[in-house]
């Protein structure tokens, strides 16, 4: 399952759902292509791992193909973000957690810079950092992960086994409920072997799916500081427990800045998995009050680099000196992920939302083809799929093996599935902000729910209550997509529905989106490539009364059966087909009004960084694999670009 990072919102640690895959091999030829060995009987040995046994790069890898093995280490790179901090404790609930406050924890499996993918040119292939190797069982009822010897925490001290598994156990005790109660089921056992080699023992009965991957991303932290300091995991803190990764705390200026520099006595900095990475003497980030002051900041050079994500400013914002003369290079790179099922999420507890009828009344008083080009330059498609533009989105009536899938899933499957194509958002006139067509729509769907509209135009039910709706917004968001939000609004009005946008400080937001104290909020849900148990906190009913990652509080029967189907997936093709039908059935469900994606990043940077040529298809990279060119810096200096 999932443990959360803090960002506007807790984020998961993930279970390593499978979520892509490089196609399905054999496992005879894994161990004859992919490094894999076949030892003590029937155990496979490996210095990495993915569900169907397929690895990417052989043991003897040198580096990641994408990245420059050459890069220069060195210099600073500074982002900017919008919001307060009050902590540098990623893993709890409390308090508001400083931006990339995980990056200096590892774990037994490698990944990228703050949880992002490595290598990120494939996906769900995971190879050894802490661990050089991980042996498993042919049932997969175990693995056992042989650490490095060599590796150290940031203080010097050693990371050990006992480490992994007190890490393991904390997160048990002291972390998220849903995290733990989901573990506990399916990992009853961990056993220190020795100092540095740790058993972990799988429950039967259940799928293999993500359990070795869940365990090789467990963080290590130093059961050493927990100990001797009497610290919680469950509590927000300034002072956190020393990671064993390339960089550890600088800086820290609470609600201002807060900066990272690279361990010079890094244990790890020469192993394959990280050569060409971690290139970046300093990571560091400005904090502001809002995005227009943090725009103007990175105008004015407070900052370095930027991703953006509002099409207003990447439309006119960049037209300024610095862009004319060179200093600043704006671009859109490759994008190889699924876009962020980001969208309006009704909150399914709330008496009056679980009428799925309200529901789409009130999403067809979004207008995307008017927001797109009155306020968004048309730079942007609008998104129907929770796996848009793969081969996992369904269209269409199911058809083939989707269909068969669905039929064997018996009466959980409602005849609209078979008779009705995958739900596609409305449409709605670009020339004017009000459609008539679709307010008529929706005031039918409402009639039918039985709110009528009284003498006032006000909607009520049959006991005379008013149908009223509280809309919980962040207030640091961009002006553009406040501007969205509020057109929005103005539409539901016209419904007869007393609708209040409550823009509310990040600390508010934060506080009240844990506590799902709202009828609607923007928010998103995790794109998938593919299974995995963490599906299960996302989407399930396991945890929806309290997952953070689950802000509509589904519980779907359907939904339950099509993830457990998913994850008894034998064939790369089996997966396939049961997670486009998760797809249909989540689109079903209707659980958000999806907003809308770019295909590509949208980054702008002053002109002292490389990258490679080719961005690899899952991953930007900027914090990992990209570098600084001192020249260029300089010249920028020279310039008067940048001080």
């Amino acid at each position: 399952m999932t443990q959360p990072r803090t960002r506007v919102k807790a984020k998961p640690i993930d279970l390593r759902p499978v979520y892509w895959s490089m196609g399905v091999l054999a496992l005879i030829v894994s161990v004859l292509f992919a490094g894999m060995v076949k030892a003590e009987g029937e155990n496979t040995v490996s210095h990495g791992y993915s569900f169907y046994g397929d690895l990417k790069y052989p043991a003897d890898f040198t580096h990641f193909d994408y990245v420059n093995p050459n890069a220069p280490k060195g210099g600073e790179i500074a982002l900017g973000t919008v919001g307060t901090f009050d902590s540098m404790h990623p893993y709890t609930r409390k308090g508001r957690a400083g931006a990339l406050s995980s990056v200096m924890y590892e774990s037994l499996l490698g990944e990228g810079v703050n949880s992002t993918g490595a290598p990120a040119d494939v996906y769900a292939e995971y190879y050894g950092l802490l661990a050089e190797r991980l042996e498993y069982d042919e049932g997969r009822n175990w693995v056992i992960f042989h650490m490095r010897p060599e590796a150290r925490f940031s203080d010097g001290t050693p990371v050990t086994a006992h480490d992994i598994e007190f890490s393991h156990n904390l997160l048990l005790d002291e972390g998220l409920k849903s995290y733990a109660d989901a573990v506990r089921k399916r990992i009853p056992k961990v056993e220190v072997i020795n100092d540095h080699a740790i058993k972990f023992y799988f429950t039967e009965g259940i799928s293999r799916r993500s359990l070795i991957d869940q365990v090789g991303f467990v963080p290590a932290w130093s059961k050493k500081w927990y100990e001797e300091t009497g610290a919680s995991l469950d509590e927000s803190r300034l002072e956190v427990s020393p990671g064993s990764g390339a960089y550890m705390i600088d800086t820290v200026d609470v609600n201002r800045r807060v900066s990272y520099k690279r361990n010079p006595d890094y244990w790890g900095k020469d192993l394959p998995i990280n050569v060409g990475r971690n290139n970046f003497d300093i990571i560091r980030i400005e904090y502001f009050g809002d995005a227009t002051s943090a725009f103007e900041a990175f105008k004015a050079g407070e900052f370095t680099i930027r991703v953006e994500n509002d099409s207003r400013q990447w439309a006119t914002g960049y037209n300024f000196s610095k862009i004319d003369d060179g200093h600043i290079v704006k671009k859109s790179l490759p994008d190889g992920s699924p876009p962020t099922p980001n969208g309006i999420v009704f909150n399914l507890g709330k008496e009056i939302l679980k009428d799925k009828r309200v529901r789409q009344a009130i999403a067809l008083a979004y207008n995307f083809e008017w927001t797109n080009e009155s306020l968004q330059y048309g730079l942007f498609q609008q998104r129907a799929s929770f796996t848009q533009d793969t081969e996992l989105m369904a269209n269409d009536l199911p058809v083939g093996a989707e269909l068969a899938f669905l039929q064997g899933l018996g009466d959980l499957v409602p005849e609209t599935i078979y008779t009705e194509a995958a739900v596609i958002p409305h449409t709605s006139n670009p020339a004017r902000l009000l459609d008539r067509r679709n307010v008529r729509k929706a005031s039918k769907l409402l009639d039918d729910a039985g709110w009528a509209v009284d003498d006032t135009g006000v909607r009520r039910n049959a006991a005379g209550e008013p149908l009223k709706i509280n809309f919980l917004f962040n207030s640091s968001s961009p002006a553009t997509l406040s501007g969205v939000m509020e057109n929005f609004v103005s539409n539901v009005k016209t419904l007869g529905v007393d609708i209040t946008l409550e823009k509310v400080d990040s600390s508010q937001y934060t506080s009240r989106e844990r506590d799902r104290d709202y009828d609607l909020v923007y928010d998103s849900y995790a794109a998938f490539l593919g299974t995995g148990t963490g599906l299960h906190q996302r989407y399930g009913s396991e945890a929806a009364e309290f997952s953070l990652f689950n802000p509509a509080g589904l519980a779907s029967p359907l939904v339950d059966a099509i993830i457990d189907a998913s994850l008894e997936a034998t064939t790369r093709e089996d997966e396939i087909t049961a997670m486009m039908a998760l797809d249909r059935v989540l689109r079903h469900e209707f659980i958000m009004i999806p907003m809308w994606y770019k295909a590509d990043h949208w980054v702008a940077y002053y002109d002292q960084y490389g990258h490679p040529e080719t961005i690899p298809a899952f991953g930007l990279g900027y914090l990992d694999f990209w570098w600084y060119d001192a020249d260029k810096a300089a010249a920028l200096r020279e310039a008067g670009a940048l001080r």
